[in-house]
């Protein structure tokens, strides 16, 4: 191929080193910049007039678990694109948790030569901890193979804070392998403050997308690390942290998603929609776009992306309008692939037959029946896991439980029953007790999406509806169902190691939403994304009250604890 030059002229763009905007034309040669100044169409074999249109840097998101989306990574590209992102930052821990190593490599196969550039943070994780079961484990040395990969970046959000402050000799050594090849170690440490803080820094950690409050990531700041900015679709911090859109914050603050639902991409944006939800609280889109580009490039160690400066990859958005984020055009790589909000067509990647076996094959249980709910009380007085909207963190909430009535699901309290079904090594481990903040007035819901090890995880109002819900997902080989009444009413099937969709993302956004619709006709709350919110309930490395195939988690105390409170 011969060297193709690109003229883009007549655009507004914006220059993310000093925030200008400045009235230029740009110039590509192959898939980089070369230049930006009065270049002519005389330069250029292929010319494009944007017409004063605002051209700034393809976005990053540089936080993002692809599994989350339920959306395979060429489904995602078409949505990512579309919104002006060019390039995101994976962590695979979900399939990995699910698949190991194996997992890994399918997330790798499958994200090779899509219209997205998919950078990869290896899982540090797997399990998050010792308190739960995941379908594999994967130490440092199951690591090291992958590093060599181009595409991937260093390591990826170190939950296990307790690990490194005790100085556990695993963990350390991952948190070695990526330091040695001077790549990054992306951070997962809600709540830690004070000097527990300082010696998780001092171990290598650069960021954190675990914020909920400006307080938090203002001592994040000030102690060097990068702070992400999360607005996935159940947690929700831009409000809380919109503060660090002003200086002396937001240059050391990016922007991600994290988890998010195909309904909520399809409806809302991705990146896109978060600058613009800072536009509207009064912040500056510059700012935004620079936490978006640039700053995300520094944070994690992209080179020659972000920016729209000679040398740089030419991913380029050219946008309508500013303030609202409209993308219009988006050059990957120097080729236009997307055209006034249409994308060129492209082809799925093929991935060898060996690889995908494997994670189309991840359900290990026996049925459930209405007897494996069953709580044998020992006392009323219980521990119970409070929802809170927004939040990934819960509380914990001590009360009485009448278990002579529905054997403690008491609907009018909103007190609903947890199980957590271990499905990867058919133990037939079962974690129960209660949960509050969910809102359902009838049914069950469950899915086989719950972090970070993704066992069966149900929520209902009464037992038989659990078991149909239950068995319902492990018949499908994973999914998210919801029951009424012993009859299924929506579901979304998640074929691919029980994350994943193989379907296209319309078709996984319809369901999605047609479920979430059933879900708060059965009473869910309002302000909480049922499914998304319930899949963190078993996170045994986010405060406070957690659920596991083993029982309930002291999260701060990094310890199981029983469902039962003794009187005093």
């Amino acid at each position: 191929m011969g060297n193709l030059k690109t003229l883009i002229k007549n655009g507004r763009v914006i220059n993310v080193f000093t925030s200008e905007i400045e009235n230029t034309n740009i110039l590509i040669e192959n898939d980089t910049i070369i230049g930006l100044d009065d270049y002519t169409d005389d330069d250029a074999d292929v010319i494009y007039d944007v017409c004063g249109k605002y051209i700034c840097p393809g976005f990053i998101d540089g936080h993002i678990h692809i599994e989350s989306t339920m959306l395979m990574p060429s489904e995602l590209a078409k949505v990512c694109v579309l919104h002006g992102t060019t390039s995101i930052v994976a962590d695979p821990h979900e399939i990995a948790n699910v698949c190991g190593n194996a997992g890994i490599a399918y997330m790798l196969a499958s994200s090779d030569d899509i219209p997205l550039n998919v950078y990869i943070m290896l899982p540090s994780c797997v399990p998050s901890t010792e308190l739960d079961e995941s379908g594999a484990v994967l130490n440092s040395d199951d690591l090291e193979p992958f590093y060599e990969h181009p595409r991937v970046l260093g390591l990826a959000e170190m939950m296990n804070y307790p690990g490194v402050l005790r100085d556990d000799s695993d963990v350390l050594t991952k948190i070695a392998g990526a330091k040695k090849r001077r790549l990054k170690v992306n951070g997962h440490a809600p709540l830690l403050s004070g000097k527990a803080l300082d010696k998780y820094i001092a171990a290598g950690i650069g960021d954190d997308h675990e914020c909920s409050s400006f307080e938090e990531a203002r001592e994040r700041i000030r102690k060097g690390q990068w702070v992400m900015i999360r607005e996935g679709t159940s947690a929700r911090n831009l409000d809380d942290l919109i503060n660090l859109f002003d200086e002396p914050y937001a240059h050391r603050c990016i922007l991600v998603t994290d988890d998010k639902h195909p309904a909520d991409l399809l409806q809302n944006g991705h990146i896109d929609s978060i600058i613009r939800k800072a536009v509207k609280q009064g912040k500056s889109a510059v700012t935004g776009i620079k936490m978006a580009t640039i700053q995300a490039a520094q944070c994690l160690g992209i080179e020659n992306k972000g920016a729209i400066a000679p040398g740089y990859a030419a991913d380029l958005l050219v946008l309508n309008d500013l303030d609202t984020i409209d993308v219009c055009d988006v050059y990957l790589g120097g080729k236009k692939i997307v055209d006034n909000k249409i994308m060129t067509d492209f082809k799925s990647p093929m991935v060898r037959s060996d690889v995908e076996k494997v994670v189309r094959n991840s359900f290990y249980m026996q049925k459930l029946s209405n007897e494996s709910f069953h709580i044998n009380p020992k006392n009323k007085l219980c521990r119970v896991i409070k929802v809170i909207p927004g939040q990934l963190i819960t509380e914990e909430w001590i009360t009485d439980i009448d278990f002579q009535i529905n054997n403690g699901i008491d609907t009018q309290r909103d007190i609903l029953k947890l199980a957590v079904a271990e499905r990867h090594l058919n133990t037939a481990h079962i974690g129960l007790g209660f949960i509050c903040g969910i809102g359902l007035k009838k049914g069950a819901i469950a899915s086989s999406v719950s972090h970070d090890s993704h066992n069966l995880v149900i929520i209902g109002t009464n037992e038989e509806d659990m078991a149909v819900a239950g068995n319902r997902v492990r018949e499908l080989g994973g999914g998210c169902v919801a029951v009424v009444e012993k009859t299924v009413i929506a579901e979304v099937p998640l074929p691919l190691a029980g994350l994943m969709s193989e379907l296209p993302a319309t078709d996984v956004a319809e369901q999605n939403e047609l479920l979430r619709k059933a879900v708060y006709d059965m009473g869910a709350n309002n302000d909480i994304e049922p499914f998304m919110s319930m899949a963190f309930m078993s996170l045994p490395v986010i405060p406070n009250l957690k659920m596991t195939t083993k029982g309930l988690v002291d999260v701060n105390k990094q310890e199981l604890v029983s469902l039962y409170v003794d009187y005093k």
